[in-house]
């Protein structure tokens, strides 16, 4: 009898515990975003790492939100989750938030907090929403309303950041990072990393052991007019990754197609971009499937994605979350990379990719300089 209490009392703490997980695991030199004060010395800090909070002295007109995509071993479960802040044009509405999509079946879920409930770290990209914890090495969630239930805790190891051939890491903006007034920033966390813990939604449990996991962000007032953007690091070939965004970027009065991506292949990072003076145009689009060919001085891309199921999610105007838009994170893509002698050296397609064609996406054809 002793020891049926034992164990039943046992079994309870460890569910508990299991349950409480995030309130036990604090931000690194936590600062609350609602009642922090001066930070010598962050101001460098969150230059020099983008994946660092940068909105501590924002109290107006003001978004930033990191995307955490998941995918099972064997594909069968996509999970993207998206915590971030939102402040009003005149700083009156302010939240936190996270926002869930389901690739599978393209549903959709946010979750808004005081934004009180927010802190983020000193030293590094670590943050916190209420017992929520995000950061590039850890997920928890702890989410309980009336109508979902939501608790994991999913770990990633052996992260490939963007380095240059030194191995210091760089932002994927380049020198457009430093740029002032610009609509939104966009940084690259971790562009391909391993997933292990589960994720228990409604009782329906995700197991991400040897999973693949990417984490990216964006920042400023508002997302582009119109903008695609796709992404994938699920393609046959291991430690594959890829990534592009175009968008249609306000500047002084009128507005230019700015582009920027990566692909990984065989642990080597190739970067191309507006900064890089690549090419990019489009072969063909419609509403299901576009096509993107992009050109620079060493490799030509050529990607075709096909849409899949959507997922309608919140995005941010003058800092507010009130833009609805479609995002597809099981889409078909096909990557085919061709050297300068036209030899092919990279020929593979996968159906887990996300894929975002935003606004009218015609305005964006072009060579990609201004």
């Amino acid at each position: 009898m002793k020891n049926t209490v034992l164990i039943s009392l046992l079994s309870f703490f460890i569910c508990f515990g299991s349950f409480n997980v995030a309130k036990a695991q604090g931000v690194p030199n936590e600062v609350n975003f609602k009642s922090h004060s001066f930070i010598p010395g962050y101001g460098l800090k969150k230059l020099n790492n983008p994946a660092t909070f940068q909105g501590n002295k924002k109290r107006k007109k003001y978004f930033e939100g990191w995307y955490f995509k998941m995918v099972l071993a064997d594909g069968s479960s996509i999970l993207s989750v998206i915590p971030g802040i939102s402040i009003s044009h005149n700083g009156k509405e302010q939240h936190a938030f996270i926002q869930f999509i389901d690739g599978k079946t393209a549903n959709t879920f946010y979750y808004a907090y005081p934004i009180e409930d927010f802190a983020f770290s000193q030293d590094g990209f670590a943050v916190r929403i209420g017992n929520n914890y995000f950061s590039d090495d850890r997920l928890i969630l702890d989410i309980q309303n009336d109508s979902i239930s939501i608790k994991g805790d999913v770990h990633m190891s052996d992260q490939v950041y963007l380095t240059k051939k030194n191995k210091k890491k760089v932002g994927i903006m380049s020198w457009y990072r430093f740029v002032p007034f610009m609509q939104c920033y966009h940084g690259v966390v971790s562009l391909n990393h391993n997933l292990n813990g589960t994720i228990t939604k409604n009782n329906k449990t995700y197991n991400f052991d040897n999973g693949l996991g990417y984490i990216e962000k964006d920042w400023g007032k508002s997302m582009p007019s119109s903008w695609i953007w796709l992404q994938t690091n699920n393609f046959n070939s291991a430690n594959t990754s890829l990534m592009l965004s175009v968008a249609n970027i306000p500047w002084m009065g009128s507005s230019f197609t700015g582009f920027l991506g990566f692909f990984l292949n065989d642990s080597i990072i190739h970067r191309f971009g507006t900064y890089t003076h690549a090419k990019i145009n489009f072969e063909s689009s419609n509403s299901d499937t576009i096509k993107i060919t992009i050109t620079d001085k060493a490799f030509s891309y050529h990607i075709e994605a096909f849409h899949s199921k959507s997922g309608v999610l919140k995005a941010p105007v003058n800092g507010l979350m009130d833009r609805r838009i479609s995002e597809s994170i099981d889409a078909k893509l096909r990557l085919t990379v061709f050297d300068k002698n036209e030899n092919i050296i990279f020929n593979d397609s996968t159906s887990i990719a996300g894929l975002e064609t935003v606004g009218d996406i015609k305005m964006l054809g072009g060579s990609g300089k201004k």
